[in-house]
């Protein structure tokens, strides 16, 4: 658990916890784009989230919602159905697989370890897990920012959509399984070098929770984060394949155009866990990242060093499992995205964590849909419709579940 000095913010944090060097390329929240608090963010708008969310149900998508806290205020809009099968409605109560939303779950267990003087951030992977991997240059520094050069075994695993996955849907992989199939391949740079996404990297976070804690990684979820934030409707589950209580299905979208949408809602997530395997609702994620940004996870060095960036990509960067997206409008927000078989999901927040938004498409491999869902940041936190801000960018989804079909 946090210690209560930290829990609270005062001053011990800063005494006990020395700065970290921030990397040469990386840059700092005050060359970042508007940092801009929720009080000067223009009123959400609901009609052009509505919009997004009907565009996304044209493009293949099932259902899609959003939901945003905003202070007091909370504005939730939802399209389309959480089950093909029954019709029902798909509805803000709903609980979904987030994907590598995931992520910043699990680096936030270790910047609390980092907190309590049981992990140095800048120390080699080796240090923590001997003879793991092949390259002692390898900090956890680097495995969080996704600079350690590791291979994305998913990339071979989910060449091919709908048969990469039924070929592990039910399938139980232990971590080390995971990171072997990455050794299979050279790494893809050199250890602190440029940003290049791998769910091999927070597998090994996951190791390295495990070793530091003596206890299961959904153990130090449920006691660091899902119990002291109240996440009622947030679990992790693995092995077991069934989502807990109300949920929405998830449908796969083949690789071949036309194909049936396949049921994907039932699987272990083995072969993501620490990556990926996190079911939380839309609720749960803003207070989750609402917290984070207020500085109520971690200290507020820890917090600092997870939000110094690296280029990430299109007006995005990232941190330490913390994605920056900037905006068409000049405001910069914070959280992850996140793509598991049958889910797209996107959770972020403002500078100050009092405006958050989370949002769904109950579906996956439709580079369509997540491209327009993105743009429910866009309604969320610059208040105009997306049509009058910027061209989008069509993105890969990276996030996780990186299947054939862009």
């Amino acid at each position: 658990m946090i210690p209560a000095a930290l829990r609270r913010g005062t001053a011990l944090g800063a005494v006990v916890l020395s700065l970290l060097t921030v990397p040469a390329h990386a840059t700092t929240e005050s060359t970042a784009p508007s940092a801009a608090p929720a009080s000067t963010l223009p009123r959400p708008d609901l009609a052009g989230l509505r919009e997004v969310l009907r565009t996304a149900q044209r493009q293949g998508a099932p259902g899609a919602m959003a939901r945003i806290d905003d202070g007091d205020s909370v504005l939730s809009a939802a399209v389309g159905v959480a089950d093909r099968a029954t019709g029902r409605a798909l509805a803000d109560a709903d609980r979904f697989r987030v994907g590598s939303i995931s992520k910043t779950f699990t680096a936030v267990v270790l910047l609390q370890l980092a907190d309590e003087g049981k992990l140095d951030l800048d120390a080699s992977v080796d240090r923590y897990l001997p003879g793991l991997l092949p390259d002692r240059r390898i900090t956890v520094r680097h495995v969080l920012s996704h600079r350690s050069g590791l291979y994305d075994y998913t990339n071979d695993m989910f060449a091919q959509t709908v048969p990469g996955f039924e070929a592990v849907r039910t399938k139980v992989f232990t971590y080390r399984e995971l990171v072997d199939r990455s050794l299979r391949h050279a790494p893809t740079g050199q250890p602190g070098g440029a940003y290049s996404y791998s769910n091999t990297n927070f597998v090994v976070a996951g190791m390295l929770v495990e070793k530091l804690t003596g206890r299961p990684v959904a153990t130090a979820y449920r006691d660091r984060i899902f119990t002291p934030l109240k996440l009622r409707d947030t679990f992790y589950v693995h092995p077991d394949t069934a989502l807990p209580g109300r949920h929405a299905r998830g449908y796969l979208t083949p690789d071949a155009p036309g194909a049936a949408l396949v049921d994907a809602t039932r699987q272990t997530v083995s072969w993501a866990q620490s990556a990926g395997a996190i079911i939380s609702s839309t609720r749960d994620l803003n207070t989750f990242y609402s917290a984070l940004l207020r500085g109520k996870l971690t200290s507020a060095t820890r917090l600092r060093q997870m939000r110094s960036w690296v280029p990430a990509g299109t007006a995005q960067a990232y941190g330490l499992g913390l994605r920056r997206r900037d905006l068409s409008c000049g405001v910069s927000v914070y959280g992850h995205t996140g793509a598991v078989q049958g889910y797209y999901s996107y959770a972020f927040t403002s500078a100050d964590g009092r405006r958050s938004l989370a949002a769904l498409a109950d579906t996956s491999n439709n580079g369509a849909v997540h491209t327009t869902m993105l743009r429910t940041l866009e309604s969320a936190f610059c208040g105009a419709p997306a049509k009058a801000r910027r061209d989008a960018v069509t993105e890969r989804p990276e996030d996780a579940a990186v299947t054939g079909h862009r």
